[in-house]
């Protein structure tokens, strides 16, 4: 007969349970920051042309995304940037790549290596009326009227698009002069037509100001701190841009945010973002 007061088999060891690891680029809490790869997410390349109102892309890229020539297109860059610019075709482009000019990457607030997005803009009308105003360091000593010399030239015939906020370099009279547009009619971009009214009165934009412009922050600028974006950021976009959300569920969203940490960790920086 067994003995009652054996244990039958054997005890096993309490082993510590660990988490699995966890890969950054999946991790749910941090999934309203991940970006998904799509075919009209491009790297952007120097231009080989000093066209502010075009880009290049390789014939490829264009079947692809069903672009075809002259086709107007708005390209998203970062600091929710945008413009519209009209596409060329280029072989020498590789099919990665988009092909854009120094200003036009400062208004995208991109460099060359950054990634840029291209949409179908079929919404873009031509425009009653548009004014410009020059930068103040580019006019220095400029004589003769600025509209005959520089801006009739520039947007002759060439049925230009502009954007309200950017700016634009035009060559001429042995100077290149820096225009920024300051409003447009009938929406915030539009093409300049032969019966467009361009306004350039008023005093020059001064430099400082746009500068300043260029420094403004945005998420792009921030390095780490994934869980903590992903969290302001759910707090923070959620509620602006479905606030039919909160209200089906009954709940109020958050009225503010508050962060804590040791000094120099980047809560200042992510508030401005």
């Amino acid at each position: 007969m067994a003995d009652s007061g054996k244990a039958k088999g054997k005890l096993v060891e309490n082993a510590s349970i660990t988490a699995p690891d966890v890969d950054p680029e999946h991790d749910p809490a941090t999934a309203i920051l991940r970006k998904k790869s799509a075919p009209n997410k491009l790297i952007v390349d120097d231009a080989t042309n000093d066209d502010n109102s075009v880009l290049a892309l390789s014939t490829a890229t264009m079947e692809k995304l069903q672009f075809f020539r002259g086709d107007m297109v708005l390209v998203k860059g970062k600091k929710r940037r945008d413009t519209v610019l009209i596409v060329l075709a280029d072989d020498s482009v590789e099919d990665s790549k988009v092909r854009i000019n120094k200003v036009v990457r400062q208004n995208l607030r991109v460099r060359l290596g950054d990634v840029v997005s291209l949409h179908t803009c079929t919404d873009i009308k031509y425009g009653k009326r548009i004014h410009v105003l020059p930068v103040d360091d580019t006019v220095e000593g400029v004589t003769g009227n600025l509209f005959e010399v520089y801006l009739k030239p520039y947007f002759l015939e060439a049925y230009r698009p502009v954007r309200k906020g950017d700016l634009f370099l035009v060559r001429g009279g042995m100077r290149a002069v820096e225009f920024k547009v300051i409003e447009t009619d009938p929406a915030e971009y539009c093409i300049v037509a032969q019966d467009t009214v361009i306004h350039c009165e008023g005093e020059p934009i001064k430099r400082e100001d746009e500068e300043s412009n260029l420094a403004d922050v945005g998420y792009d600028d921030i390095g780490g701190c994934r869980k903590q974006m992903a969290q302001i950021r759910e707090l923070v976009e959620l509620p602006l841009r479905h606030p039919q959300l909160f209200k089906s569920i009954g709940i109020k969203p958050p009225r503010g945010i508050l962060m804590f940490g040791p000094p120099g960790t980047g809560k200042t920086l992510m508030a401005r973002a």
